[in-house]
């Protein structure tokens, strides 16, 4: 009778439509149950035992994404009961939720530059995802402290919250400045389609000053405090499979700053733009082309601060030229542009270990220019300015690929169309970054 009763089971939960009846979740402590509800309720829309295979395990995934879960498991098993359909289901989630600080310590790598990071965190405060937290960082160039709240939207954790209080000091050593900032800053982010948006404002207070005695007299003139009150907009349109070093994919980021709308000294209009494409082809090779372009427009005849324009040249943009050494060093530029090609190779077939997989050959041609501008003149007299002395370079070398933490590249490079001022590093560069061009 026992195992008669087993076989007529099977035969309905494989051949036959299911009903699921109940989704429990067993382990919560802080966390309420409404918050939880839109993450699973599509669980009850199953009408097959694979379909509750399924969305039980994109139910799992979106609960882990939360943050707010060290670990959860899920368990299917027919409904039992007075109440119970022959083809009913019930479905449970056994949650581990986080503790109520945890801390964490890990190395960040910014472009060239290195920093340690002690971080503590308050996950899960109020019991619908909220998160406080605190993070110290001290690197060669830069020392910050940030306290931030996060407070999601329930039902799409994607659409969230950021409040920040921080303090910051970094050093600028192509143009002998430092500054220090000390600020407030709110931010709402969504999604659009296949785009993320950040809203946010921010309010600043900056001091700036030398950073050695034989700095620039226009450092020495901007030196002091400035208050920056500034709305931004930036919008990401993301299909790279590694942001590192995508084999395929591509990159749009847009962004506007408005400055003085709201207070302060700085009163500006700011546009930046990124574009990143990526393909592969042949035996494994990879052909990617990059665009960034950004240009600074005062308003109300305020002049411009040296800390909000723009710098380039380096290893992670302009190759063969030093940091930010390309065009004014001391005081910046108004508009800039630079592009590259690039041609990523696997390591011939002996070098291809377990680590060689990491490696890429790569060749490159980047070209790009940065000036200031005459405000007067319009559009086709901005582009004639950044068409004119464009520095450029080629080369070659090895791009190293470090998961999600750094990418590092040891490249000899060829500077060419170099101008009077520019530094340049004719030979072996090292680069080291999350965002390169």
């Amino acid at each position: 009778m026992v195992e008669a009763e087993q076989e007529i089971k099977r035969e309905i939960l494989e051949n036959k439509d299911i009903v699921v009846q109940n989704v429990n979740i067993q382990g919560l402590r802080r966390t309420k149950e409404d918050y939880l509800g839109y993450e699973m309720s599509d669980v009850f829309n199953a009408k097959t035992l694979i379909d509750v295979i399924n969305k039980s395990h994109e139910a799992r995934q979106r609960l882990l994404q939360l943050g707010i879960f060290q670990q959860v498991e899920v368990l299917i098993d027919v409904s039992e009961g007075e109440d119970a359909f022959p083809n009913g289901l019930d479905v449970t989630f056994e949650v581990t939720e986080l503790k109520r600080v945890t801390g964490t310590y890990n190395t960040m790598v910014n472009n060239n530059e290195g920093s340690m990071v002690l971080g503590v965190k308050v996950p899960n405060m109020f019991g619908r995802g909220e998160r406080l937290a605190f993070q110290f960082s001290y690197g060669t160039k830069e020392t910050s402290y940030v306290l931030a709240f996060f407070k999601p939207q329930s039902g799409c954790f994607e659409r969230n919250f950021i409040l920040n209080l921080y303090k910051g000091t970094r050093q600028f050593p192509w143009s002998s400045m430092k500054k220090t900032d000390r600020g407030v800053s709110a931010e709402v982010h969504f999604p659009v389609w296949m785009m993320d948006h950040t809203l946010k404002w921010e309010a600043v207070w900056r001091a700036l000053g030398c950073l050695v005695h034989g700095a620039s007299f226009t450092v020495r003139e901007e030196s002091g405090h400035t208050l920056k009150s500034a709305l931004s907009h930036t919008m990401v349109l993301d299909t790279r499979n590694c942001p590192l070093l995508p084999s395929k994919g591509s990159l749009l980021q847009i962004s506007q700053e408005l400055a003085g709308f709201t207070g302060g000294d700085a009163s500006f209009l700011k546009e930046d733009f990124e574009l990143q494409m990526s393909r592969p082809f042949l035996w494994d090779f990879v052909f990617s082309a990059s665009l960034r372009a950004g240009m600074i427009f005062p308003i109300g005849g305020r002049p411009i601060s040296i800390t909000d324009r723009f710098y380039l040249g380096g290893p992670t943009t302009v190759r063969g030229f030093g940091m930010c050494r390309i065009g004014p060093q001391s005081e910046g530029g108004d508009a800039y542009w630079a592009g590259g090609l690039h041609l990523y190779t696997p390591l011939p077939l002996p070098f291809r270990s377990t680590w060689g997989t990491h490696f890429r050959t790569h060749f490159f041609l980047n070209a790009g220019n940065l000036c200031n501008l005459n405000y007067g003149g319009g559009v086709s007299a901005h582009l004639l300015r950044l068409a004119e002395c464009i520095r450029w370079s080629y080369g070659a070398g090895l791009t190293l690929h470090l998961g999600n933490i750094a990418r590092l590249e040891l490249n000899y490079c060829i500077p060419m169309g170099v101008q009077r001022g520019d530094r340049i590093c004719d030979g072996m560069q090292f680069g080291a970054g999350i965002r390169f061009l």
